[in-house]
């Protein structure tokens, strides 16, 4: 991911349980999964513990883990491709990702 110009890149955040909750408001673009689009932003935007939690919440809230996004994978199937998805991909399949 590379950040434009005018971005700085911001370390140490606190992901308090409010802020993780915050991920399930996303609203997703036309054509896309909306269940996908939270994975995928979630993914990209927390470390792998925050990622946990939010996945609780996520299926609390009654998403799916196995929702195809628009290559025709799911959010598990595109993170195993990558090179540093190996704790998200150990979250994922703990809570039933296929």
């Amino acid at each position: 991911m590379t950040l434009k110009k005018d971005k700085q890149k911001v370390l140490g955040e606190v992901f308090d349980d409010e802020r993780i909750k915050g991920f399930l408001n996303y609203p997703a673009p036309a054509g896309i999964s909306h269940d996908y689009h939270l994975l995928e932003k979630a993914y990209r935007g927390m470390k792998a513990e925050n990622f946990a939690t939010f996945v609780d919440f996520f299926l609390a809230a009654g998403y799916s883990l196995n929702t195809l996004g628009p290559e025709g994978k799911t959010l598990l199937q595109t993170v195993k491709q990558h090179r540093h998805g190996e704790p998200y991909v150990a979250i994922l399949e703990k809570a039933g990702a296929q």
